[in-house]
This record gives C-alpha cells, structure tokens and sequence, in this order.
C-alpha cells in the first residue's frame, strides 16, 4: 500500500472512531450494534445496496435481492410500474419490507432531476432519494456542477439526499455542506467492473466526511467490495455486478459476504504492510543445535 494511501487508510479510521461514530453516524469502534448504519436519522442493519434494473425478469430481480441481504433498493422513477399489479416491482420487492431509494437515472440537468425526485415524492411518498445528474452521455460520470446545484434544491425542499458524484474529495465536502445525508463516490464508471481506480481519492473523502460515505458504480466483484469496506467506506451500491453475473444470485450472497467481511476487517485494523520480511515464529528461546 503506498504512504500516501496508508495515512489516508489511518485518517478514515481516526474520523469514524471519534468523530462520525460521536454524531451517530458512519462508523463506530467495534462491527456490532455499537456500528450502526445510519442515512438521515434511519436506522438500517445491511451496508449493501442494490439496484433493482438490468435482470432478465422479476424473479431474478427478487431472488437476487434477497440473496444479497439488501434493505434498501434503487429504482429509477421514470421507468418504474407504479400499479402494484403482479408483474410489478412492487409485488416482488414489497415497500413494506424494503425501503425504496428513487434515483434520477438519465437526468442531464439539475432541473430535471429535482423535477424527476418531487414526482417521486408525489407519487410514493419517497423523501429519501438518490440524486444523479449525468455530465457526459458516453461516461455517464457525474456534472459536478449540476449535481451541487441539484443538491441544494433538494435539501432546501426537505429531501433526504445520497449523492452520486465523482472520486473528488473537494466537491464531496462542498456537497456535505449543501445538506446531502451520504457521498456517494463512484468507484469507476457505472456498469464498468472496473474495481476502484483511485483507492486515495476514496480515502480521503471517507478521512473528511461526517456524513455516510457509500462507494457507487463500478464495483465489479467482490474483492471490489471489500476492498472499499477496507477503505472505510460505509456501505456499497452495486447492480450490474450481480444482474450481468452468470449466476447473479450467488453473487449476491458473495456480495453481502464481501461487505460484511470488509467491514470487520476494517475495524480490526490490518496489520501495515512492509518491504521485508518478518517471521512468524519467534526469534527468542530457540533450542541451541
């Protein structure tokens, strides 16, 4: 692990064993009920969260959603069958036993978005929201500027708001001081599998936060997951790693596995790594030959 990464590692711990845990928010001292998971005053026991597009039909949908674990799901508003009938997400996914996060999936402007988020507000009831404005068709990376403004709109209306964003950690402490409830950073580009391409970027947004800090779009597998759990990060949001997967419901269960142990391994602090070797066995009280 490079220094520079290792301070930034050491930092996230520090702010998540005094600071955030002290706010009731992040991380605490020990992964037990003294580690509770909290976005806006609610209370969730999951770190993972998944989509709910791109699977081949809604059984998948429902068994890969259960494998994983999940309490909160993502929907995109706009595409989303509100009429509860049996072929609905509803009927899979009862709201009464998951809690629903309305994205602004294909949303170009900070308008559209806050105009996607009220209807969804109108029609479900849904105050908790996932806010995503796009700068760039081919990338789908984040507009920063767009996303800020957005932001504030939201948060000024009432609106509980997760913010998806690039790995920048200035625009990430611009954004907490606009009132979002989580920074959402992307890993990689959304869909990509790519992993985490800037391990630093993360960790220093996780040192900064005082908020929840989930890793969003291109986690891949789960070494991917972990690794952002080792990071510091709070949780992971992830769907096309498990409805593009050969078996997206055996990857979901490795997902939830993959969170549960980075989390652990995280408070337990990893042994620092080393450019020499170190035996395991000690050197003291060796039998003379």
């Amino acid at each position: 692990m490079a220094p520079e990464l290792t301070r930034s590692v050491e930092m996230a711990r520090a702010a998540h064993a005094t600071g955030v845990s002290q706010q009731g928010e992040g991380g605490a001292n020990t992964p037990s009920n003294n580690d509770p998971f909290i976005i806006g005053g609610r209370a969730f026991t999951s770190r993972l969260l998944v989509g709910t597009g791109k699977y081949k039909d809604l059984a998948e949908t429902k068994a890969a959603v259960e494998a994983s674990g999940a309490e909160i799901v993502t929907v995109a508003i706009r595409r989303m069958d509100l009429s509860g009938g049996a072929e609905s997400l509803q009927s899979a996914l009862p709201p009464e036993r998951y809690t629903y996060l309305p994205n602004t999936a294909g949303c170009y402007t900070a308008e559209e978005a806050v105009r996607t988020l009220r209807l969804a507000r109108e029609l479900g009831g849904w105050d908790m929201v996932k806010l995503e404005v796009i700068g760039d068709k081919q990338t789908l990376l984040p507009d920063e500027k767009g996303t800020l403004e957005a932001t504030e709109m939201l948060v000024a209306e009432g609106f509980t708001v997760m913010v998806y964003t690039t790995a920048n950690p200035a625009l990430a402490r611009q954004l907490e001081s606009a009132g979002a409830a989580a920074i959402m950073p992307l890993a990689a580009p959304i869909g990509s599998g790519l992993g985490i391409t800037d391990p630093e970027a993360i960790a220093r947004i996780v040192a900064d936060a005082r908020v929840p800090v989930l890793v969003d779009a291109g986690i891949g597998t789960p070494s991917d997951a972990v690794r952002a759990m080792e990071l510091g990060c709070d949780g992971v949001l992830l769907n096309t790693a498990l409805a593009k997967a050969g078996d997206p419901v055996a990857m979901a269960r490795a997902m939830k596995l993959a969170v549960e142990a980075g989390r652990l391994a995280y408070h337990a602090q990893p042994m620092p790594r080393t450019g020499v070797a170190d035996a395991s066995s000690p050197q003291t009280g060796l039998i003379t030959l």
